[in-house]
């Protein structure tokens, strides 16, 4: 297969708490060199791509917000969208404000139409989460940025939103609306965003359902890396094969070289 377009999710690929992994800003470079059309997409949701993109300049990449797509950003145009006018129960760690800009959000304890959850954080106490449930019970869909179930930073894994949103789907009865990775929607966003059709767009990370799962259902070749999350027991999963596993995204444009020259 002759790609054209290469999709890089953030953490655990190319840094981890924010800090390059070796050989990534180099990759960055030789895949632009080598003419591909990038996008960076994430799950990350307690950052702007505005703020995403200076926090990378800081760690020595060049990637501009319009590179940048996150579950943030696209669950708000799904709201704008699915819900408009709907004030929202928005359940977040990290500033995401201007991605929100016009959308209605209520305070802790306040009635809302839409309970929202983004990335977990000290943010998801025991009264936040029952104001949540209680706002489901009472007939409010649930909408999620993501259901991951942890992520890799410097001190270890650290558990993220989807245990909590198992949780409220089992008390309440109400089935969350998946807008980020490893939602379908999202990564065909990311090729009507590139102009690159599925088949010639591959997509990296280190989130065997997420990252891989995700891409290889809305067409796209899935390649994990062994960074960040991976664990050696995610070449074991019953349903899902990498059509890659590569040491790091440093053998990325190796990898694709590779692959050109087959094509």
């Amino acid at each position: 297969m002759a790609y054209q377009a290469v999709l890089l999710d953030i953490d655990g690929v190319l840094t981890v708490s924010w800090r390059a992994l070796s050989g990534a800003i180099d990759a960055v470079f030789q895949l632009r060199a080598a003419g591909y059309c990038l996008r960076f997409v994430t799950n990350t949701t307690s950052r702007t791509r505005q703020v995403l993109s200076e926090t990378l300049a800081e760690a020595g990449f060049d990637i501009e917000p319009g590179e940048i797509l996150t579950a943030a950003a696209a669950t708000a145009a799904y709201l704008r969208h699915a819900h408009p006018g709907a004030r929202c129960f928005l359940l977040t760690s990290g500033e995401i404000g201007p991605d929100f800009q016009g959308i209605a959000l209520a305070e802790p304890g306040e009635p809302a139409d839409v309970v929202v959850i983004g990335g977990a954080g000290i943010e998801f106490g025991y009264d936040s989460l029952n104001h949540a449930l209680r706002l489901l019970q009472k007939g409010a869909p649930l909408v999620a940025m993501h259901r991951n179930l942890y992520w890799q930073t410097r001190d270890g894994l650290s558990l993220d939103a989807g245990p909590y949103i198992v949780g409220l789907e089992q008390a309440s009865g109400v089935h969350a609306t998946v807008i980020g990775k490893p939602a379908r929607a999202f990564y065909e966003q990311a090729l009507v965003d590139l102009g690159v059709p599925a088949g010639s767009t591959v997509m990296v990370g280190d989130d065997i359902e997420a990252d891989v799962r995700g891409a290889r259902d809305a067409g796209i070749a899935g390649v994990l890396v062994r960074t960040g999350k991976f664990r050696q027991t995610d070449l074991e999963h019953p349903a899902v094969v990498p059509d890659a596993v590569l040491d790091s995204v440093a053998a990325l444009p190796g990898w694709l070289k590779t692959m050109q020259s087959r094509a």
